[in-house]
């Protein structure tokens, strides 16, 4: 069995991610090339690695401005004994200004922006400036959970013929995955994305400050339910949550409707969720939240008694796929449009909302130190925006937009649309709610 254990602050994790985090630092290798779609397709690796050399140091070379003494490198002065007092102004200003010349040489326009004031700009000429910094820079590198045929590949396509200067690179794994590939290059001072997103690990690297606030006006147009107030994350897409069973095991008139009929003795021994944050926690937390402590704790308590199986074997999807095949009828708090995108290729599969639903946000984040802030602000406007969310929705995706809709095989899971209450639960509440939620499984659910 999987086993998490909580690092402090930080929520609950495998050991594999725990070690990511904690033990001492990798090989120090950097990674210089990048590829848009690694060999073996969706789910693979798509860097090549080799060492790279230290940046060379920019060094001012004074000797390359004119001497206003009319000599070679230094400037300096020899002045006569007595001088009349203009020229000995005269000779004042032109110090100055060869002065001034070599510190705006040296440091740069005063009105040149830093990382985080790019990531943070609000100015009438946002885009522009995010145009001119992005040319310059040529590139942006993401690490995303997103699965590669179906968003990421299409993503690139069209960021790119939007702004063919600069060059989108992507790397795909699991957000647990991502978190630990992060924290090795952070810890090991060789970062090379500019831009996470991911599915209930946003938190995380927030909580490991790995992570900036950025702003960006595109969010203007999002619901306000799903905004981070620290403006560390930005929400890239919903998922909804709900019970996925065998159609052929469970016959219409028998498929639990309500949390209440989850306790129908029928069931006791048959049911697996997902052993994740967004499974078994999520499940918890969520009716915590809505229905407060007491009646929470009532619930858990009889619903201890059915023996739900604690499945560590794989994701989510593979739950599902387990309930396609027979070896579970019932399966408990998964992705609510897993079943249906099953269903729709002929799989006896189907999902059952219940009131309230859960719902948690994917999202993105502007990583610390990332060397292209000017081409990932325009990344994250372009996935946030309208053209992204479209995008989102046609990879089946649920956007988070209020004015894109999702793909019209999963608008019938949508909670408003198919009249259920909807329970946003945040990053940050799903964080908080890890450490007393956990006792609560080792009480009741081991």
């Amino acid at each position: 069995m999987l086993v998490k254990r909580r690092v402090s602050g930080l929520g609950y994790m495998s050991p594999r991610m725990r070690c990511a985090l904690m033990c001492p630092l990798p090989p120090r290798e950097r990674a210089t090339r990048f590829s848009q779609q690694s060999p073996s397709g969706e789910g693979g690796r798509g860097f090549i690695f080799a060492k790279k050399p230290p940046h060379p140091t920019e060094i001012f070379d004074a000797s390359a401005l004119p001497s206003p003494t009319g000599g070679e490198g230094a400037i300096t002065t020899t002045a006569p004994a007595a001088r009349p007092i203009q020229q000995t102004i005269r000779d004042g200003s032109r110090l100055f200004a060869a002065a001034a010349l070599t510190l705006f040489v040296a440091c740069g326009p005063a009105h040149a922006l830093t990382p985080e004031e790019v990531l943070n700009y609000r100015g009438a000429d946002r885009e522009q400036k995010l145009l001119e910094g992005a040319k310059q820079e040529g590139q942006v590198v993401l690490y995303s959970a997103l699965i590669v045929n179906q968003m990421l590949r299409p993503l690139a396509t069209a960021f790119m013929k939007k702004y063919p200067f600069i060059k989108l690179s992507y790397y795909r794994a699991d957000s647990e995955d991502l978190l630990a590939k992060l924290s090795a290059e952070i810890r090991s001072g060789n970062l090379a994305a500019d831009v996470f997103e991911g599915s209930g690990g946003g938190e995380i690297a927030v909580e490991a400050g790995f992570t900036q606030p950025f702003h960006t006006p595109v969010l203007d147009d999002y619901p306000k339910m799903y905004l981070d107030p620290s403006g560390n994350l930005a929400p890239t897409r919903l998922s909804y949550f709900s019970i996925a069973y065998n159609t052929k095991q469970v016959s219409p008139d028998k498929v639990p409707k309500t949390y209440e009929s989850l306790l129908d003795p029928q069931w006791k021994g048959r049911m697996a969720w997902p052993y994740a944050n967004t499974g078994r926690y999520l499940f918890l937390i969520n009716l915590r939240l809505a229905w407060g402590e007491e009646r929470a704790m009532d619930y858990f308590r009889k619903l201890s008694a059915q023996n739900i199986i604690n499945f560590a074997s794989g994701s989510a999807r593979t739950l599902v796929d387990r309930v396609i095949a027979g070896e579970y009828p019932i399966a408990i708090n998964i992705y609510a449009h897993h079943p249906l995108i099953s269903a729709g290729k002929g799989a006896p599969v189907n999902s059952q909302l219940m009131d309230p639903v859960p719902s948690a946000a994917g999202t993105l984040a502007i990583l610390k130190g990332a060397k292209h802030p000017h081409a990932a602000m325009l990344l994250a406007d372009f996935i946030l925006g309208r053209e992204g969310q479209q995008l989102m929705a046609k990879a089946e995706y649920f956007p988070v937009r209020a004015d894109v809709g999702p793909a019209p095989q999963l608008a019938g899971i949508v909670p408003r649309k198919a009249g259920f209450t909807e329970n946003y639960v945040s990053p940050q509440q799903l964080k908080d709610g890890l450490e007393s939620t956990d006792r609560i499984i080792q009480q009741w659910f081991r």
